[in-house]
Order: structure tokens, then sequence, then C-alpha cells
């Protein structure tokens, strides 16, 4: 039996990472299921189902790491059932919990998990044949599904992720941490240099894949706690909503388009509802007396999206402000004015400004503030 000393120190250094990367995703899931409060974003409430198809792939990530400690203590041998057993279940458990939590992020509509659970069951006949006759095209008929799969994923997720960016930029003012783009990319790409991982043996990308993995579940357990949850809007209501009524009191019940207009100056310009943070649609179309399915609509007629419409009047709004305080010979305090005129973060303002001018705030001050 070695002793502590006899180990070499690569070995070493390879098993403590081996064990924070099992520890690490095991303390996020105990802390997605058990914690109430959100310790990460407070004032932030994240999607219940979201939180807990992160906490059941963090939880299958540790049962892995535990699974594979113990073949590898008491086994070891590549070429056994219980590997190819083994490795199947890897793959199988953590490709679902994997697929529900990137699906769980996108709220646009509650999309369904059975269709990931069907695709692996031919990756688990076509091993389980393996298993069996231990014939080699059948293994490199199973390796290739397994990445015509982790493919055909992610060519979906890139549509949905765009599915979801227009239903944002339809139904929201304000899209601060309410974009999943960036995280669902990197998920991906950590997805198929896994797949890469089960099927390679070079020990320098087993040790990349490994510290990725802490990197993924930090940046998972971030997305989630600061996604707030947003209302599902699949559903068009029935009949419009009559907060408010038409100029010759009726309510609306056609798609007027210049009659939309003119309620949106009336009540949403004249009364500066557009000033509200987190403004939806929906809130917008209750308050002139319509729904916001013909709402909607009138922005598309427009070429327009509800986001646009709404930034380029609170860039409107920041244009005028920064004009009466110039007159007046006063200081120009740009981030305090950005947040008054219903931006959430300056962050967001600079971007929708130069959207809206087609220059930087910074630009357009030095050019004296002309449009």
């Amino acid at each position: 039996m070695e002793t502590l000393g006899q180990i070499p120190i690569q070995s070493i250094l390879f098993f403590v990472l081996y064990g924070v990367t099992g520890v690490v995703p095991l303390l996020a899931a105990l802390y997605l299921l058990l914690c109430p409060v959100n310790a990460i974003a407070p004032g932030v409430t994240p999607p219940v189902r979201l939180r807990r198809w992160t906490a059941a792939f963090f939880g299958v990530t540790t049962l892995a790491h535990v699974w594979w400690l113990l073949f590898y203590i008491y086994s070891g041998n590549l070429n056994s059932a219980g590997y190819l057993v083994l490795a199947m279940l890897d793959f199988v458990l953590l490709f679902v919990t994997f697929a529900g939590m990137l699906l769980a992020m996108l709220q646009d509509r509650r999309r369904k998990v059975w269709p990931a659970m069907v695709a692996v069951m031919p990756f688990v006949l076509i091993a389980g044949a393996y298993i069996i006759f231990h014939i080699d095209w059948i293994l490199q008929t199973a390796a290739g599904y397994l990445l015509l799969l982790g493919l055909i994923f992610t060519g979906y997720m890139i549509f949905s992720i765009r599915q979801y960016g227009r239903w944002l930029n339809d139904n929201y003012a304000d899209l601060e941490n309410k974009r999943v783009w960036l995280c669902q990319a990197v998920a991906l790409g950590c997805m198929l240099l896994f797949m890469l991982y089960v099927l390679a043996t070079d020990i320098v990308l087993i040790w990349l894949v490994h510290i990725i993995e802490l990197v993924i579940v930090v940046l998972l357990l971030w997305r989630v706690e600061s996604l707030p949850r947003l209302e599902t809007l699949a559903k068009e209501p029935s009949t419009p909503l009559a907060s408010r009524r038409g100029d010759g009191g009726e309510a609306l019940t056609t798609i007027d388009l210049d009659q939309i207009e003119q309620l949106l100056k009336k009540y949403c310009v004249a009364q500066q509802i557009y000033l509200q943070h987190d403004l939806m649609l929906e809130e917008l179309a209750q308050a002139i007396g319509t729904n916001r399915s013909y709402l909607s609509q009138y922005f598309s007629r427009q070429g327009i999206t509800y986001n646009i419409y709404i930034n380029n009047l609170r860039i409107n709004h920041f244009i005028s402000r920064c004009r009466e305080l110039t007159a007046a010979g006063q200081d120009i305090p740009i981030q305090q004015l950005s947040l008054e005129s219903g931006f959430g973060s300056y962050r967001t303002f600079s971007r929708a400004f130069l959207l809206r001018t087609g220059q930087s705030v910074t630009a357009w001050m030095n050019g004296g503030g002309n449009i």
C-alpha cells in the first residue's frame, strides 16, 4: 500500500480538485433547496421551477463524483460492465437535469422536459447493446449519437433563446437581469466539453473540465438567484381590459391603430407612465383600456418592439431634462437623470441611448446636446 509520500503530487492535487468539484455543487444544491431567502441577490424572487431543476442538476453532479470515486477505489476496470453502466447513468441523469435547468430559465412559456427524457432512450438502448455484445461499432454508434444529441439540443436552445429574447423585447421595458443568453451559451459550451471529456482520456482535458465545472456551478448559481420570476404571458385574455375607455366612452373591442396611438399619447406620454420602472406591456395595455394582444399588434405594425417604444420615450425625456438644466445654467447629473427617466441602471440607459441616437452619451454631451 502506498504511503502519502509515495503518491505523486499531481495525483494528490487532482483528488483535491475532484473533492472540491464534488462538494461545491452539493452545497449549492442544499442552498437552493433549503434556503428560502435569496442570499446572493436580495430582493430578487427567482422562479421556483428553475431553483428545483438547478438543485437537481447540482445534486446529480455530486452523486456522479461519489459513484466514480467509489468505482475507481473498488474496481477501476474500464472494460467492466460496471464502468459502462455508470457512464450511461452519468450521461442520462446529467443531460435530463441539465436540459430541465436551461429550459426553466426561459420563462416565455413552460417548456416540457419529457422530450429530453425520450431523446436519451436510444442512447440507453445502444449502450445496453454494447454492454451485452461488446462490439466496437456499437460503441462508436453510441458515441456518435451522444454528440448528435448534444448538437441537436444546442441548436434547439439557440432557437429557444432567440424566442425568449423577442418575448422580452415585446413585453418588458426593462431587460436588466432578464437576459440569459450569456449563461446559456457558457452552459451549452460546457455541455459539449463534457461530452468530449466522456470520450477522451487526455489528462489535460480532464483537469480542464473539472476546473470549468467549478466555474459553471458558480455562474449558474448566480444566474438562478439573480434572474427574477417573470410573468408568463402565453395566454391572451379573451376580452379586452377596460380600465380606460375610448374617447367616445366605448371599450376598445377592435384593433384601431389610430385610436390606440391617441390613447398612448393621452395616457402614456402625457401622464409619463413610461417613467415607471419595470413597466410591462400588460400594465400599459390595462392603463389605456385595451389588451396586450392589440397593443402588441400595434407596435408590430409600427415596426418596433414595446421595449424600443418605452425606451425612446425615456431617452426623449432625458434629452428634454438635459436641455432644461442647460438653459437654467445648472449642472447635469447624467446618472441621476437616467434613473429619473425610468431606466433601472446607467448601463441599460447607455445602450438605449446609443440605439436611439446613434452616438454615446458622452459624445452627445460633448457635441452640445444636439441630435
